[in-house]
């Protein structure tokens, strides 16, 4: 199960990193945005659950590594990297490029890690702290996912892009961006914080169970 899931994680940030997303069609937004979800949504859990419980378990180390911290830190670290300057740097420099993906990936793994690791021993409050870590995250994905898909004009670029063989206008392109960003990452988020949540409610009938027999 672990070697599945870290492989599959791997052979995801191969398909992302060595693909067109970031190459071919870097001028397009919504390649930008499929490429940083399958990073932070596809990529980092699947690593996360790879390597929980190794020596690569960084959990519960320090502070920086618990659930809130580290949800503040891909909130800063999203953010950040979406302000049009800093998107536009990352689609014209290769150098920019690489700080940006790594900085997704550094980020989705501290807070995956953080939520899933094996680092805390099984407490309780570990629980409920991945649990309201991931929803925080989904919520601010959320966000940023509709003002990006409702903003008046785009914030990104004035012309026609191609993303995938498509052609958008600068307006569509973004809007399908944000679209991605709440259909996948605010998704996901969700899903991992309502099934921390769903475990750490089951948690005292199974406790229960257990000394009754």
């Amino acid at each position: 199960m672990k070697q599945t899931a870290l492989m599959a994680g791997i052979i995801m940030l191969a398909l992302v990193w060595l693909g067109p997303l970031l190459d071919v069609y870097r001028a397009s937004f919504t390649a930008h945005m499929l490429a940083h979800m399958s990073v932070v949504a596809g990529a980092a859990p699947l690593i996360a659950i790879g390597i929980s419980a190794t020596r690569w378990d960084v959990s519960g180390k320090t502070r920086l590594f618990s659930p809130i911290p580290a949800s503040l830190v891909e909130l800063v670290v999203v953010w950040t990297w979406h302000a049009p300057a800093l998107r536009l740097m990352a689609q014209t420099s290769p150098t920019a490029t690489v700080l940006e993906q790594a900085s997704f990936l550094a980020a989705g793994l501290l807070l995956w890690l953080s939520c899933l690791g094996g680092g805390y021993g099984g407490h309780d409050w570990h629980g409920g702290a991945g649990a309201f870590a991931l929803l925080l995250t989904s919520l601010h994905m959320t966000l940023l996912g509709a003002l990006l898909a409702l903003a008046p004009r785009p914030l990104y670029g004035l012309v026609p892009v191609t993303c995938l063989s498509f052609q958008l206008g600068a307006d569509q392109d973004q809007q399908l961006g944000g679209v991605i960003m709440l259909m996948i990452g605010a998704a996901v988020y969700l899903a991992g914080g309502t099934a921390l949540l769903a475990r750490l409610l089951a948690l005292p009938d199974e406790q229960t169970s257990g000394s009754d027999e």
